[in-house]
């Protein structure tokens, strides 16, 4: 088949789901009306119908007999976010005149929970347009085939295929689509919990609203050009951690609590990491924070938490600029940052399994490096001994992804550093920022501002595509454009 032919196979799908995001990209318009922002209607009610339009042309493609393969809903996969992020710029473009790159920054932000943000000040924006962002968080952190494909009609091996592909592992019933309900409903209860929870601090509620769409998301975007700084608010503060957190806890143990009644934190072992990994970097946060800055003890408390929190839960919240921070005490952030939260979350980074996986893949070939060659080393993951042959394949796997993270950290900072040569920062600042981007995570010294040049904005674009989707989709889709899928 040709390239057009692999792509018809899974098209139908692809506009099965663009079109139900038009549905759903709808409901801003709600807040256009309530605060009676009459001129962003057009630019908002855009957005629903450019979905629909294009969904529905999609699934006009005649679609061949056969089942895509699995490269083709990776690719389709990496396609969706890219529409999605396209069609989610247009308010930005036509009602904040804002340039088209820095519009798609904006909305490839949002779609992939990142909270980098080239607005010139949040908080002179439309109602419309800060909740729109805060929005597409939300249905970001979720995933969006993940969100829509519960509402497909079928469940077979397209669903199965795109949903996987979109780097998703949680598998709590055999039906993707049963599977992709119960997320739904978890993440809705979850999200309304945590809006009673952050509301209880006192803040307003259209702010609360906006800052639990975007911390369950673990996304980042706030309604205010300070963030969570302008409101010198320490219940906020501490009740945004804990939403932080549950954001980045895998769903299965939510799944769990729902259907079983059962709910133990400390029977996952990415859960227990992640708590053991906020902890440790609330302590090391505080000691530099208040050894080699001079910040007083309650201070440097407050930052250490809320910002190790937001680091490895990948939320782009920040009480703090790690731009006046030691360099040593940046350089542990950015690790929190890399690592993010759990597979199955919200969150984004190289995920705690991933790493919790590369351990263990080191201990397995340093205890076979001393015994004899005939010694027979079982390796075991979450309690179970694999099979030699399938734990090859998958620590290879597991380790491949790992170093593809890096070598495109590298690559990147060598790319925006030629870009940005007169730039004021340190080379510690854009290594934070690339791996902030690239780890969907959207703390930021300073760096990413919309003075930045053209070539450096469309890196930091790709960098949050390429992250969102852990790298291969978005690969498989520039191999297939070039070499074909076959």
């Amino acid at each position: 088949m040709d390239r057009f032919e692999y792509f018809s196979s899974v098209s139908g799908d692809m506009g099965k789901i663009l079109r139900f995001m038009g549905l759903i990209a709808a409901i801003p318009l709600i807040v256009t009306v309530a605060y009676s922002e009459w001129e962003m209607f057009v630019p908002m009610g855009l957005v629903p119908l450019l979905f629909i339009i294009v969904g529905s042309l999609l699934a006009q493609v005649p679609r061949p007999a056969r089942e895509p393969r699995l490269s083709v809903a990776l690719m389709a996969v990496a396609l969706i976010w890219l529409i999605s992020a396209l069609i989610g710029s247009v308010p930005f473009i036509i009602g904040l005149h804002m340039s088209v790159t820095d519009s798609i920054f904006e909305a490839m932000s949002g779609w992939t929970d990142t909270g980098l943000t080239l607005l010139p000040d949040v908080g002179a924006a439309p109602k419309t347009l800060l909740f729109w962002r805060s929005f597409m968080q939300w249905l970001g952190g979720i995933g969006i085939v993940a969100f829509t494909v519960a509402l497909a009609s079928r469940s077979g091996l397209v669903q199965r295929g795109l949903y996987r592909s979109e780097a998703r592992s949680e598998a709590f019933m055999p039906s993707v689509v049963g599977t992709g309900m119960a997320m739904w409903r978890i993440y809705i209860i979850i999200t309304l919990l945590s809006f009673g929870l952050v509301l209880l601090s006192g803040v307003p509620v259209w702010d609360a609203v906006n800052l639990t769409l975007t911390a369950i998301a673990t996304g980042g975007f706030s309604v205010t050009s300070g963030g969570i700084s302008d409101y010198n608010n320490v219940l906020l503060e501490l009740s945004l951690v804990v939403v932080m957190l549950a954001g980045a806890m895998p769903f299965k143990l939510y799944y769990l609590m729902y259907h079983h009644r059962t709910f133990s934190v400390f029977g996952d072992r990415q859960a227990v990491t992640l708590l053991i990994l906020a902890l440790s970097g609330f302590v090391v946060l505080t000691l530099d924070l208040f050894v080699l800055t001079g910040t007083d003890l309650l201070t440097a408390m407050r930052r250490g938490i809320f910002m190790a929190a937001a680091g490895i839960s990948s939320t782009g919240f920040q009480t703090a600029s790690p731009n006046l921070w030691p360099p040593v005490t940046t350089l542990f952030l950015i690790i929190l940052v890399l690592i993010g939260g759990s597979s199955g979350s919200t969150a984004g980074g190289l995920k705690i399994s991933r790493v919790l996986l590369g351990l263990e893949s080191l201990l397995w070939w340093f205890r076979r490096i001393f015994v004899s060659g005939k010694a027979i080393i079982p390796f075991r993951h979450e309690g179970r001994t694999v099979q030699k042959n399938i734990a090859e394949v998958e620590v290879s796997k597991n380790m491949l992804i790992i170093i593809m993270y890096f070598l495109t950290i590298f690559l990147c900072t060598v790319a925006v550093l030629h870009f940005e040569p007169q730039t004021s920062f340190e080379s510690s600042n854009v290594i934070f920022e690339i791996t902030s981007a690239f780890c969907n995570n959207g703390i930021s010294t300073g760096f990413v501002n919309p003075d930045m040049n053209l070539p450096t904005k469309w890196v930091f674009i790709f960098l949050m595509w390429f992250g969102r989707l852990e790298i291969v989709p978005v690969l498989v889709l520039f191999v297939g454009i070039v070499k074909g899928f076959d």
